[in-house]
């Protein structure tokens, strides 16, 4: 059954596939790999669940510098220094969603998704991340909005995914000042004021502890800032910085959906929320230190932000480790902050075990030092899961029902989309080893399975978003990594959707009345 892939190849577009697959081939037909959903349909999800697929602005649109859009942090960052990026890699062009949107929509469509969760980019609103609009950016997501809704996809529009304007990281040094508190809830109110006629589901940020962690404690994402001792980094204090970004971030957010609140929700009906990840913390044995220190990990990792939306202060443990090196909220900061989201997006992948490595305190100290836990990949030589492209990912699926489960029982069962979940290939793959993507299939399978599981029990869930719809730059990855379900040749930028994406189509289709 393998001489199939060459004959999808040669058809040589999206349509053409799918108008094969749809006449010609029966699912064993597909190179002889099952579709089988493993007794997953949408029908077993609740009424209104949601499906979707993800992207993010820097990822997907290309037109960087043209067009009106003023740089972010990223543009610089790719630059500086070279060879930070595989391959040296920009998104100057990515995937061209900028010009191919309609392409993208009609294939969401064709494949049975109810929405798409896409990411506004700041700098291409207001270039100078405030002040002048730029009115052709303006027009670019009007043009999508419009399209999704023509095509009966629902838009969820996420505000920010790692993309501070550039001129604000010069101003004033970005997320380290309390200046960018005002200046986000400024531009997130023109978003509402411009677009919340008919987008509904709004997100403010998009992992901000990622932003917090990754920019400031080891400098491995825009705005590289560090401690000398735990990256190559020009500045920054580890001990500090990723502390102040975050507390500011989550200032930001809280304002944000003040504005929402106050203004435009009675009148838009929409609602708003924020999308955390969360990795799965497993102890590596059943002592009390290892135990100890997989909560601490929980807390450094998803309570860091959930913890003061729900709660109104950061955990214990981190009150109790960072000391006074952790921001405090005042009385009137914690008034906004909590209970400041109307669902909470968790976008999971993995799960690690983790072990209390007995050892003293670190001696220069920084965010991850903080947390003072050791990471295990396998258990009695056992891996916790087979690994997917990036070396961090390990197809855990338990780890998803057991997120789920925490977010019920230490946050009150709060309104939940699970808005990431994926894996990638490596980015050489030919066209058809990228679409013959079984083992895509296989973990989008197991980890449905898990969130039908966390369902069943009581977790309150209402959506799914795959990450991602396409191929495309994968941050410091650049495009190496393949998270699709859509393969793109990046040498011509056409799409060819994978067998992960029939398989969506299948579980998708609805029961015709």
């Amino acid at each position: 059954m393998r001489m199939r892939i060459p004959l999808l190849i040669f058809l040589a577009s999206s349509s053409s596939i799918l108008l094969f697959i749809q006449c010609h081939a029966s699912a064993a037909e597909l190179d002889g790999a099952s579709l089988d959903a493993g007794g997953l349909s949408r029908a077993q999800f609740p009424k209104g669940f949601v499906f979707g697929t993800a992207t993010s602005a820097y990822q997907v649109e290309g037109m960087a510098h043209k067009d009106g859009r003023g740089p972010s942090i990223w543009d610089v960052f790719i630059k500086t220094p070279s060879g930070i990026i595989a391959n040296n890699g920009t998104a100057d062009v990515a995937v061209d969603q900028y010009h191919r949107y309609k392409e993208d929509v009609d294939i969401m469509k064709k494949l049975n998704f109810d929405a798409y969760r896409f990411s506004i980019s700041w700098s291409r609103i207001f270039p100078d991340g405030t002040g002048k609009v730029n009115w052709k950016g303006v027009a670019y997501y009007n043009r999508l909005i419009n399209y999704l809704l023509k095509r009966g996809i629902t838009p969820y529009a996420n505000l920010y995914h790692y993309d501070l304007p550039e001129a604000l990281e010069q101003k004033y040094l970005g997320w380290l000042s309390d200046q960018v508190v005002k200046d986000f809830a400024d531009y997130a109110e023109f978003c509402f004021k411009t677009f919340g006629d008919r987008v509904k589901n709004w997100m403010t940020f998009n992992e901000p502890r990622v932003v917090a962690a990754l920019g400031y404690d080891n400098g491995l994402h825009a705005p590289g800032r560090c401690s000398s001792a735990f990256g190559n980094c020009t500045a920054g204090n580890s001990a500090t910085e990723p502390y102040t970004a975050a507390h500011n971030l989550i200032l930001s957010h809280a304002a944000a959906v003040q504005r929402y609140r106050e203004k435009y929700r009675q009148k838009q009906q929409g609602r708003i929320g924020i999308l955390l990840d969360f990795s799965w913390y497993e102890p590596l044995t059943r002592s009390k230190a290892d135990n100890y220190a997989a909560q601490r990990a929980r807390d450094f990792h998803i309570g860091w932000f959930i913890h003061p939306i729900v709660y109104g202060e950061y955990p214990r443990t981190m009150q109790e480790i960072v000391g006074k090196r952790l921001p405090k909220f005042t009385k009137e900061q914690v008034k906004i902050v909590k209970g400041s989201v109307d669902f909470v997006g968790i976008n999971q992948y993995t799960a690690y075990y983790i072990y209390d490595p007995h050892k003293p305190k670190a001696k220069v100290l920084g965010y991850q030092q903080d947390w003072n836990v050791g990471y295990a990949f396998e258990k009695n030589g056992v891996p916790i899961g087979p690994r997917a492209n990036s070396y961090w990912l390990y197809q855990v699926p338990w780890g998803l029902y057991k997120c789920l489960a925490y977010i019920k029982e230490r946050y009150g069962n709060p309104t939940v989309i699970l808005s990431e979940n994926g894996m990638d290939d490596p980015g050489n793959v030919t066209l058809a080893q990228g679409i013959h993507d079984t083992t895509r299939i296989n973990f989008y399978r197991s980890y449905l399975t898990q969130l039908k599981k966390a369902v069943d029990d009581g977790v309150n869930v209402v959506g799914y978003f795959a990450w991602s719809l396409l191929d495309n730059f994968e941050w410091r990855l650049g495009y190496t990594a393949r998270f699709g379900i859509v393969y793109v040749d990046y040498h011509n930028l056409r799409r060819y959707p994978k067998m992960s994406a029939y398989w969506f189509q299948k579980l998708l289709q609805r029961n015709k009345q």
